[in-house]
């Protein structure tokens, strides 16, 4: 998550970071509206893609209006465009929309909601599921352990799809969200803040790989 990097060189950080072993960057866009902070938005995205053409930024859109930016995140060379469910009245559509720009869907829930906002229909026709493990808005925050049984319950429902977790997950919790099934782990500061960013990003992905197995085993 490069909520966590420096912004004053926001593409050497994201490169530092695909050089360390991260396959994902996790832009964190945030529009003041859905969440009380503004971070980032197709201008700078553009700017990052064009330093590093090659990038797939997994956009993750804590916006009031997620339908309003699909476009300008494609152009910006988005390559997944994640909305939260709470912050539309028509998912399946913007799903729709969002493949028409031939970028990945993503479908967010914040900590309040249960796993079940996600129809089977939404989840079917989505590509990623993404539970929040801290309220959006801000990084940096503790971990909430009582979100995790939604990545259970996602997982039993769709054996095949990425499930991503994204809040307060490093070395010391990543553990039970890839016991649950999370295949997609978002950290910010655990990485951006560890003095080697390279084997906090290997010692993740490796559980969530032993997990995969052992889960796959079952």
């Amino acid at each position: 998550s490069v909520l966590a990097s420096d912004f004053g060189q926001l593409t050497a950080e994201c490169q530092r970071m695909i050089k360390g072993g991260a396959e994902w960057l996790h832009m964190d866009v945030m529009d003041g509206h859905f969440v009380p902070n503004i971070t980032m938005g197709a201008p700078i995205l553009t700017c990052v893609h064009k330093g590093i053409p090659d990038i797939f930024m997994d956009c993750h859109m804590m916006v009031a209006q997620p339908e309003k930016w699909v476009n300008d995140i494609a152009d910006a060379g988005g390559a997944l465009y994640c909305f939260h469910i709470e912050a539309t009245s028509d998912p399946l559509s913007l799903i729709t929309a969002i493949h028409a720009r031939n970028m990945k869907a993503g479908v967010a829930i914040s900590p309040d909601t249960p796993s079940n906002a996600i129809t089977d229909e939404i989840g079917e026709k989505a590509d990623m599921l993404l539970v929040m493990t801290v309220y959006p808005g801000r990084g940096g925050q503790k971990f909430l352990e009582r979100c995790v049984p939604k990545v259970a319950e996602l997982r039993s429902r769709f054996p095949e799809k990425d499930i991503e977790v994204d809040g307060g997950v490093g070395p010391k919790t990543i553990d039970v969200c890839a016991d649950a099934g999370s295949n997609v782990i978002v950290a910010g500061t655990a990485i951006f803040n560890a003095p080697n960013a390279e084997e906090v990003i290997q010692l993740l992905k490796d559980t969530v790989n032993t997990a995969q197995a052992k889960l796959a085993v079952k």
